[in-house]
C-alpha cells in the first residue's frame, strides 16, 4: 500500500500525531544513544529510527563493533523507539522524511560527517526540518572502545576524584580534544535516572521476576535474555551489582561501564520495569520479601560463589523460585572485548580519523565566528545605525 504523503495528511486533517525521524549507526548502543532518542520522542508522538548498514558505516566511519542485525535489534529494544528502518541512508534526505511521514529529524548537538567531511544533515537543515537535542556528556562509542583498548580501571565508580587530565587518558589518544566525542567524566543525577525510569509499580496480579548481574556494555545478549525472562512474568526487576563486586568475579578492568552508566543502559530497555542500584551479590530473603519476588532467573553463564563461598541463589532455590533461562544467545561482554582487541589497529585508526574530522570542523567553526566578530567590530557607524 502506498504511503500517504505528509502534505496530503496535513490537508486532510487526518494526521493525529507528529512522526519524528532519528538515524545513526547506534554502534555499541549505549545510554547516550537512548537519551537522544528519549528527547526526540518527547518532541513528537511517534519515533522512527533509521539504522545504517555495515557497508555505510564502514565507508564513512570505519568498521562497526556490532553487526547491522545486532544494531537493529538493540535499537528496537529501546523503550522510546516505535519503529526501526533498516539500511537507512547515511545522508538524511527529504525523500526519506516524506516516505515515513516524518515532519523533522532530531539529532544531538554534535556533528556527523560523511567520509568526505560533508554534514550528513545539510539537506534537512536547509529545508528547516531539523531539530537538535542535548548530547549526553561523558559517553560515546569512541570512549567505550578506548576503555577496552587501554584496559584501565579509572572509569570505575570508586574513582570519583580523578582529574580531567586523567579522564582524558581513558580514550585511545590522550591528546584527543574533540568537543563532541572527547572523553569527559559522566556525572549521574537523580533527574537523569527519573527521566529513564518508568516510575510504575506492579499491577495487581503481576508476576514479579528478579534477575541480577553486571549488565556491562549492555548488548544483544542481554536483550535476548531479558526478552526471554519477560515471558515468565509481567514486572521485571534487574539488580545491578556494584563495580567492586563485578570486578571480583569478572577480573581485569571489568566492568567497562561503571554502575551509574549501567543503570541508565538497563533502564532504557523496554523489557525492564525497575532496577536495584548496587544490588547485593547474594539474593537474600529480605530482598525477595521486600520486592515480593515470585521468580528469580539466571542465564546459562556459570555462577561464581559469594565471598564466603556460598551459593548466591541458595534462598530462591530453597523457596522453589529459581529458574535457569536459555536465551539461545552466545553474546557476552567478553565477546565484545575480544572483537575490539582482535581488530585493535582498525578501531584505533577509526577513532583517530573521527577525532581529526571533528576537531577540523570545530576549528573551522571557531575561525568563522571570530571572522564574523571582527567584521562586526569594524562595521561603519552609519551601517550600524541603518540597521
Amino acid at each position: 500500500m502506498a504511503c500517504t504523503s505528509l502534505m496530503e495528511e496535513k490537508q486532510s486533517g487526518k494526521r493525529q500525531q507528529t512522526n519524528v525521524w532519528c538515524d545513526g549507526c547506534y554502534d555499541m548502543c549505549h545510554f547516550g544513544h537512548a537519551n537522544s532518542l528519549r528527547q526526540a520522542k518527547a518532541m513528537g508522538g511517534y519515533l522512527i529510527v533509521g539504522v545504517h548498514s555495515d557497508v555505510e558505516v564502514t565507508l564513512h566511519k570505519g568498521p562497526p563493533v556490532f553487526t547491522e542485525q545486532e544494531r537493529y535489534k538493540m535499537v528496537r529494544a529501546i523503550k522510546w523507539v516505535d519503529e526501526v528502518v533498516e539500511d537507512a541512508p547515511y545522508v538524511t534526505t527529504l525523500e526519506t522524511l516524506d516516505k515515513y511521514n516524518c515532519e523533522f529529524v532530531v539529532h544531538g548537538d554534535d556533528i556527523t560527517m560523511t567520509a568526505d567531511g560533508t554534514d550528513t544533515y545539510h539537506i534537512v537543515k536547509s529545508a528547516g526540518r531539523y531539530k537538535e537535542c542535548k548530547r549526553t556528556q561523558g559517553v560515546s562509542t569512541t570512549d567505550l572502545v578506548g576503555r577496552m583498548l587501554l584496559m584501565t580501571k579509572s572509569h570505575h565508580q570508586s574513582s570519583l576524584n580523578f582529574s580531567k587530565e586523567e579522564a582524558g587518558e581513558i580514550g585511545v589518544d590522550s591528546s584527543t580534544r574533540s568537543p563532541w566525542t572527547g572523553t569527559s567524566q559522566f556525572l549521574p543525577t537523580t533527574q537523569k535516572i527519573l527521566q529513564f525510569s518508568a516510575g510504575k509499580d506492579p499491577n495487581p496480579g503481576d508476576k514479579i521476576v528478579y534477575v541480577a548481574g553486571a549488565y556491562d556494555l549492555f548488548h544483544v545478549g542481554h536483550v535476548d535474555f531479558l526478552e526471554a525472562v519477560s515471558a515468565n512474568g509481567q514486572y521485571i526487576i534487574v539488580g545491578l551489582h556494584t563495580d567492586s563486586d563485578v570486578n571480583r568475579y569478572k577480573g581485569a578492568n571489568f566492568p567497562i561501564m561503571n554502575l551509574h552508566e549501567r543503570v541508565l543502559s538497563v533502564l532504557a530497555c523496554k523489557h525492564v520495569s525497575e532496577v536495584v542500584i548496587g544490588a547485593p551479590y547474594s539474593v537474600t530473603a529480605d530482598l525477595m520479601d521486600f520486592f515480593k519476588v515470585d521468580l528469580v532467573c539466571h542465564g546459562r553463564t556459570p555462577i561464581m560463589p559469594d565471598v564466603d563461598g556460598s551459593d548466591p541463589y541458595a534462598e530462591p532455590k530453597r523457596r522453589g523460585k529459581f529458574k535457569v533461562i536459555d536465551s539461545a544467545s552466545d553474546m557476552t561482554t567478553k565477546t565484545i572485548v575480544e572483537r575490539i582487541i582482535e581488530h585493535r589497529l582498525e578501531y584505533e585508526l577509526r577513532n583517530k580519523k573521527k577525532e581529526d574530522k571533528e576537531v577540523a570542523v570545530f576549528e573551522a567553526m571557531q575561525r568563522a565566528e571570530q571572522e564574523q566578530a571582527s567584521r562586526s567590530q569594524v562595521q561603519p557607524p552609519e551601517e550600524k545605525e541603518a540597521k
